[in-house]
């Protein structure tokens, strides 16, 4: 059976699993569409957590991000790590007691304040449409090699499906979908990690492949094993290879030490305010299960970071050895092995004959004729080291679980803000449960189609417009609710301040270096050497100075309210999630 029949079979059987599983846990209040009436096990909810927070990012473009940049990539593999850590331990627990399951509704009523609810609200649309710019993109990509559609009408594919699950099943429904496609997706990146790690160096397990020596198995362009680097490690084979190749040392780092800290702060701090993580943690009956759940989650979440630089590592080595030939003088075009032609025709792989040789070259320098998409490594990377059909159809149902998970927690964030949040808690206070529940999903499919587009015009490679996302989310929300927990002097005039400031600064920047002057999207051009990607930590700050500078010259937060702020620190008396 070939590989776009197995993949049509295997995808269509995960579909018919998450919609059956929607049908199933169709939401029938706001209680369930917004946390699933609270009643979700820890081990349940920990494997819905992990599927929500490894996006399309974690699972399609994290790997080809490390692949191609080296050890400069792995900034995202720390700060997404770290940033669920200090959501977990620091901020979870605390959120759960004080009982408001969206973000909005906390800062609300934190700081007593239906314009912090608004301009909270405003903030959490902005980064997950952001956010889900990029799962969207993912979508498309899977779709596109192995259905062999256009990327727009695979970001279509997708929106259809979530568009079913999500507006039927709400939380309730997302949830159970998110454990099924935890499985799907962790299965579908350790399956092809391990056979690959087995061949190039006899290690069954990847991570301990990845600072292993090389056997005689790393394939050939021919798709024979090669016994060139018999005993060379892993990654001094690739360090050799790039440095050859006129790419800067794999392990070696070529950003400054500022940009690689300011990145990473920007992805720990940004989860720590990502809206649709937070939520997770009021699905389950009690806080000690919050923690339980998160600990669950850490431990789903390891399984796939871990096992992300070896991927990388692995298909770096393979792309290079099968484009570039066993001389590394380069192939002949019609002699290319088929996951080149096959990505060509999605528009991710090109080639230039620049020598009219006809034969093709992957280089870092002049010598280059290759473009080559980051985001295709990890679902070309079974085609490359030649794995079975079903290994590769296995992972493109990976790829299409992880988008499709994280879409539905945002876009459900996204209806929560503007039914409860802005609808309910603001603008129309005495609609009845029915007509919210009704609200929340028109909302739903509104965002969907706008998620869609954004998927069709994505603003950069998934990983980056993630990225983008962790720094909204950490110039904005991130202050507003350490403050909000640890300050019982924080008022509403300076968390107002706090938020319109850091998120302003930050976009700004983004959408200046990005959209409208890309030309300067360069190292000697960025404030302080700060990238776009990096500069939400720098929101970040800015957004506490305005708000602790601001709360100063206009007095405390009442009384009653900094009581209620000293109580939620107490781990005694810990309330229920509520919708009201």
């Amino acid at each position: 059976m070939d590989i776009q029949t197995l993949t049509i079979i295997i995808v269509l059987l995960t579909f018919a699993l998450y919609i059956g599983i929607a049908i199933w846990s169709r939401a029938g209040s706001t209680h369930d569409f917004y946390v699933a009436s609270g009643g979700v096990n820890p081990v349940a909810n920990g494997m819905a957590t992990a599927a929500d927070w490894m996006s399309a990012a974690s699972f399609i473009s994290m790997a080809g991000l490390i692949s191609f940049m080296g050890y400069d990539g792995a900034v995202y593999l720390m700060g997404w790590t770290g940033g669920y850590v200090l959501l977990a331990l620091c901020l979870a627990p605390y959120l759960r007691k004080f009982g408001k399951f969206t973000v909005p509704a906390f800062i609300g009523d934190r700081y007593y304040s239906n314009t912090a609810r608004t301009v909270a609200v405003i903030c959490a649309v902005f980064v997950c449409f952001t956010y889900v710019a990029g799962q969207m993109r993912g979508v498309g990509v899977v779709f596109s090699r192995f259905l062999e559609v256009d990327i727009t009408a695979g970001v279509v594919i997708g929106m259809a499906i979530v568009f079913f699950y999500a507006v039927l099943g709400g939380m309730k429904g997302i949830t159970y979908t998110q454990v099924a496609q935890y499985c799907v997706l962790i299965c579908a990146y350790l399956v092809p990690a391990i056979f690959i790690s087995i061949m190039m160096t006899g290690h069954v397990i990847p991570q301990i492949g990845f600072g292993s020596e090389l056997n005689d198995g790393f394939l050939s362009a021919d798709g024979s094993l090669s016994a060139d680097g018999s005993g060379t490690y892993l990654l001094d084979k690739l360090d050799g290879l790039s440095t050859e190749l006129g790419f800067a040392e794999y392990t070696s780092g070529t950003k400054s030490t500022i940009d690689v800290f300011f990145i990473t702060a920007a992805l720990m701090v940004g989860t720590a305010g990502l809206p649709h993580v937070i939520v997770r943690f009021f699905t389950v009956p009690k806080v000690r299960d919050a923690r339980k759940s998160a600990g669950w989650a850490l431990l789903f979440i390891a399984l796939l970071y871990t096992t992300a630089p070896a991927i990388a590592s692995f298909a770096r080595v393979n792309m290079i050895d099968t484009i570039n030939g066993p001389d590394a003088e380069g192939i002949a075009y019609e002699e290319a092995p088929g996951w080149i032609s096959n990505w060509e025709n999605t528009g991710l792989i090109s080639w230039e004959d620049k020598n009219d040789d006809g034969r093709m070259f992957y280089s870092g320098d002049e010598r280059n004729e290759m473009t080559i998409d980051r985001d295709i490594m990890v679902l070309a990377n079974p085609e490359i080291a030649g794995l079975p059909a079903w290994v590769i159809a296995l992972v493109a149902a990976g790829g299409i679980a992880a988008a499709l998970s994280t879409s539905a927690g945002l876009l459900l964030v996204i209806s929560t803000s503007i039914s409860h949040d802005l609808l309910k808690r603001n603008l129309m206070p005495h609609i009845s449960d029915k007509q919210e529940l009704r609200y929340a999903r028109i909302a739903s499919a509104v965002a969907i189609c706008i998620a869609g587009y954004l998927g069709i015009n994505p603003p950069g490679f998934v990983a980056q417009v993630v990225a983008f996302a962790f720094g909204l989310a950490a110039s904005s929300f991130f202050p507003a609710i350490i403050l909000g927990i640890f300050s019982k002097r924080m008022n509403k005039e300076g968390a107002i301040a706090g938020m319109i400031a850091g998120i302003t600064f930050t976009a700004a920047y983004i959408i200046y270096f990005k959209f409208i002057n890309p030309a300067a999207n360069v190292p000697e051009s960025w404030w302080f050497g700060i990238s776009p990607e990096g500069i939400g930590t720098l929101g970040m700050l800015l957004n506490f100075a305005v708000a602790i500078g601001v709360a100063k010259v206009t007095g405390d937060a009442p009384k009653h309210v900094q009581e209620m702020v000293a109580n939620i620190r107490f781990p005694k008396g810990a309330g229920e999630a509520s919708a009201h």
